[in-house]
């Protein structure tokens, strides 16, 4: 009797702990196919649905009107690698090891939503850029975290097995650079249009770079628009959970690599027929680690304890407990290899409706990269090369409206607040500002316990070199480039072979 009773309850634990084998085949499911749209540096807000009056998003615009669209979601560091790791592991950067710097390992230790679900039964892939840029197969993975590589959707559509549901991660290189320049003004763009964020100086050519920017933005879009239908060809769509989004901000300086809002806050929108309200405008706050039990609750499978993010499904519906939605928490470690000595440029932050308050860990060191070339990319290497980057660059010493070349590439000081309300741009740090003082102890404590309560090294050993010391997986070797040739060489490309009037570069 005893030992019935010992079965029966070990039984009992088993089917708590242990998800139930599903074979699809037998009896068809109820949880929903899961389409993971995510393009590669893309920010908030350009787009048809946030107002945007020149880049044309279509298929954004129609998942905003017919599901939900964020106001306030934020990637979980302004940088690939890390962001797409937060994505896959539902954990933040400092959390997931090595896997919160750029180019690194991502270990395989960390529960992966993508794993989850194809154990569960699912039919899982992808298509071009998963987690990366790093190494995978030395953190354990056979193949790419975010599912075994597909050459399109409808080649993944094929494998999949009849009633099997599928999880599919399409992982556009767009808007990356290197842009093919002029290709935005060519489509019929207005260069007159574009609103220039206030980091950037509004010069002919920054408008022109921009532009192709939006015209890379649109490519993502339409192919995005041509997996949905084929979604709709094979009666799909109402059953099918869809989020399309970035994994950080356009590659522009003062934006990606930084936690400034143009690095992390990132376009999204939600779809999911008779589970989320069309037309919805979201202004909770969330962070890319609410993706990963955001899936699995829709997929009906338990949730590790060890992710640190909270379903988005709670925002749709009017029971249970709801998370704290009033913040998120930030951060990055190293993006690219550009400090000697391989060094990081740690920071943290917290992000409200009114203050962005950011944590320099090392204001010493240069936040964009060293002023001469260092392994990556060239000077100021954790911003990308580009027509803006250089115009920027000239303006060293030069007297400007804004001093634009320190605010992309000067070093920073400890702490930084800024009043979103009358600052949209992040441009005047109000740290010393006295009328804020209760505000910045307040900002200051609550990040200081995040990071406490997350195990952030940081919080403990605040100048610890962890970070600076793990493998950095490519093999690169810049030199410093003359400033004066490439900006020439962009006038030269912009006048050569085509119709439109000059550009000039600087005025």
């Amino acid at each position: 009797m005893e030992n019935t009773i010992l079965l029966i309850f070990l039984g009992l634990i088993c089917s708590v702990t242990r998800p139930i084998e599903k074979k699809w085949n037998e009896n068809p499911p109820q949880t929903p196919n899961i389409l993971f749209l995510i393009a590669d540096d893309w920010s908030y807000p350009h787009a048809g649905a946030y107002g945007d009056k020149v880049v044309h998003t279509p298929t954004f615009d129609w998942l905003a009107e017919n599901g939900a669209v964020f106001e306030n979601a934020y990637c979980s560091a302004p940088s690939c690698s890390p962001s797409r790791a937060s994505i896959l592991l539902g954990r933040y950067p400092h959390q997931n090891e090595s896997a919160g710097n750029l180019w690194s390992v991502i270990p395989n230790k960390f529960p992966n939503w993508v794993s989850l679900l194809k154990e569960a039964g699912y039919h899982s892939g992808k298509s071009r850029k998963g987690w990366a840029p790093g190494d995978f197969k030395a953190g354990g993975y056979e193949h790419n975290p975010a599912g075994r590589d597909y050459p399109d959707f409808r080649t993944f559509l094929k494998n999949k097995k009849d009633e099997q549901p599928f999880v599919y991660w399409f992982g556009s290189s767009d808007p990356h650079r290197i842009y093919e320049t002029n290709s935005g003004v060519k489509t019929g763009m207005d260069l007159s249009l574009v609103e220039v964020p206030g980091f950037l100086p509004d010069l002919p050519c920054v408008r022109n770079d921009i532009l192709d920017y939006y015209y890379e933005v649109e490519r993502f879009d339409r192919e995005c628009g041509n997996i949905i239908a084929q979604l709709k060809e094979n009666q799909m769509l109402e059953n099918t959970l869809i989020i399309m989004t970035s994994d950080n901000g356009m590659p522009f300086p003062r934006a990606k690599a930084t936690l400034y809002d143009y690095g992390t806050r990132m376009p999204l929108a939600m779809y999911w027929k008779d589970h989320i309200e069309g037309g919805k405008i979201v202004t909770d706050f969330m962070n890319f680690v609410d993706f990963a039990p955001t899936f699995l609750e829709a997929a009906q499978l338990e949730i590790p304890l060890v992710f640190s993010g909270s379903s988005l499904l709670e925002i749709f519906t009017s029971q249970g407990n709801k998370s704290d939605r009033t913040k998120v928490f930030l951060e990055r470690e190293r993006h690219a290899n550009v400090r000697k000595g391989d060094l990081s440029y740690p920071i943290r932050a917290i992000r409200t409706k009114e203050f962005l308050y950011i944590k320099n860990f090392e204001p010493d060191r240069w936040p964009a990269g060293d002023p001469n070339a260092h392994i990556s990319v060239g000077q100021y290497g954790d911003v990308d090369n580009s027509i803006s980057k250089f115009l920027i660059m000239k303006m060293e010493g030069k007297l400007s409206d804004k001093n634009y070349f320190k605010l992309a590439f000067g070093k920073r000081p400890s702490e930084e607040l800024y009043r979103l309300s009358n600052d949209p741009f992040n441009l005047k740090n109000e740290i010393e500002n006295k009328a804020y003082r209760a505000d910045v102890i307040s900002l200051r404590k609550e990040l200081k316990n995040w990071m406490k309560q997350t195990n952030d090294l940081r919080a403990t050993e605040p100048l610890t070199i962890y970070w600076d010391t793990l493998l950095y997986t490519p093999e690169y070797d810049f030199q410093n480039f003359d400033l004066d040739k490439k900006i020439e060489e962009y006038q030269m490309a912009i006048q050569k072979g085509n119709k439109f009037r000059v550009i000039p570069c600087e005025q």
